[in-house]
C-alpha cells in the first residue's frame, strides 16, 4: 500500500493505492496508518487527474477504483460514480437505482463512509429538498466542489 500527498483548491488531499487500484482520496489526516508514502505510476496518474479536474480540465476519472466495503457500500458508490459531471442526485434517488428505495439512511451512511472522495463523487448527493446536507470533508468543500462543477464562481476555503 502506497500514498502520496497532494495540494488541493480544497485542501490537502492524500491518495492511497494498493494492488494496482486506487483505494482511498482522503482529505486532511485521514491516512491509513500502514500506507507507505511512497509514490507509484498509478498515484502519479491519480494527481494529474484531479490537478486536471481542479484546473476545469477534466470531468471523468479513468481510474482503477477498488473501494473497501461492504456489498451495500460498494453498489452505492457504483451509484455515485454514475451521477453525471455537473449534476446532483438525492440519497432517495441512489436508493431507487440500487433497487432499495427504503435504505435511503443506509444510503447517506454508505455516501458519508466513501473512501475515494471527489473521484467517486459524493459531493453530488444533496437532500431531496435540494439542501446540501452532510459531507466528510465539510459543507464548505462540498460547496466548492459542486460550484466548481457548475462553473459558478468557486468559494475560497
Amino acid at each position: 500500500m502506497n500514498c502520496i500527498e497532494m495540494k488541493s483548491p480544497i485542501g490537502k488531499l492524500t491518495l492511497v493505492e494498493d494492488g494496482g487500484a486506487l483505494t482511498g482520496v482522503y482529505m486532511e489526516t485521514r491516512v491509513p496508518p500502514e500506507a507507505a508514502r511512497q509514490r507509484s505510476a498509478l498515484l502519479d496518474r491519480a494527481r494529474a487527474q484531479l490537478d486536471a479536474y481542479f484546473a476545469g480540465e477534466l470531468e471523468a476519472f479513468d481510474l482503477p477504483l477498488e473501494p473497501r466495503g461492504t456489498a451495500f457500500q460498494r453498489s452505492v458508490w457504483s451509484a455515485l460514480v454514475d451521477i453525471p459531471f455537473g449534476e446532483t442526485s438525492s440519497y432517495g434517488m441512489i436508493a431507487k437505482r440500487i433497487g432499495r428505495p427504503a435504505a435511503v439512511r443506509a444510503v447517506g451512511a454508505a455516501n458519508g463512509s466513501n473512501p475515494i472522495a471527489v473521484i467517486i463523487p459524493c459531493h453530488r448527493v444533496i437532500g431531496s429538498n435540494g439542501s446540501l446536507t452532510g459531507y466528510g470533508g465539510g459543507i464548505p468543500r462540498k460547496k466548492w466542489l459542486l460550484n466548481h462543477e457548475t462553473r459558478q464562481p468557486s468559494l475560497t476555503l
